[in-house]
């Protein structure tokens, strides 16, 4: 979800903590209360009882186990290593080898894919979809239409942006734009 947006419905302390880092929540009321979310989201509810929906899932957040995966000190020298290898990865237009990364910086493939992970929560290429999908939410916001979004950011085709976008969303690009 937007984190603007869910951060404006979240009491301000729960909002920094939860929305600030990548965190995995664990509490077994969690899965049900998601998926009542999203199909609020899907059928359309009054933004009243999605927001409503929203705010109770804050509340079951607040006291589900946590894992963080990502803390927002990560060490700087391992950041500053991996630069580069982020700076491709949210330029290039094309999946680049793991291998050609991992030898601009000196490393095996399997260490960046392990040091990628520890500095961001994700590995190399899902830190690029969740990036690339992050920026098509800004454009979209803004009003570029779909297929611009999609051709900028480097997808082959709509149908692909629209099936990546709906994986990471939960909404088609039309819906959240609309």
């Amino acid at each position: 979800m937007d984190q603007g947006w869910a951060a404006s419905l979240a009491p301000r302390r729960e909002a920094s903590h939860l929305l600030a880092e990548i965190n995995v929540f664990n509490h077994p009321d969690l899965h049900r209360r998601v998926n009542t979310l999203n199909t609020a989201i899907h059928k359309n509810e009054t933004s009243e009882k999605i927001e409503s929906q929203v705010k109770n899932l804050f509340k079951v957040l607040d006291v589900a186990s946590c894992t963080t995966l990502r803390s927002s000190e990560a060490d700087p020298e391992l950041r500053a290593l991996l630069a580069p290898v982020l700076i491709r990865l949210g330029d290039d237009e094309s999946n680049p080898a793991l291998d050609d990364l991992a030898e601009s910086v000196g490393m095996t493939k399997y260490q960046l894919v392990r040091a990628v992970r520890r500095a961001t929560g994700l590995p190399p290429l899902a830190w690029r979809q969740n990036a690339r999908i992050t920026q098509a939410r800004r454009k979209l916001r803004e009003g570029l239409p779909i297929t611009e979004t999609a051709h900028d950011l480097g997808f082959t085709d709509q149908s692909h942006f629209h099936r990546v976008f709906r994986a990471h969303v939960a909404a088609s690009p039309g819906t959240y734009q609309g």
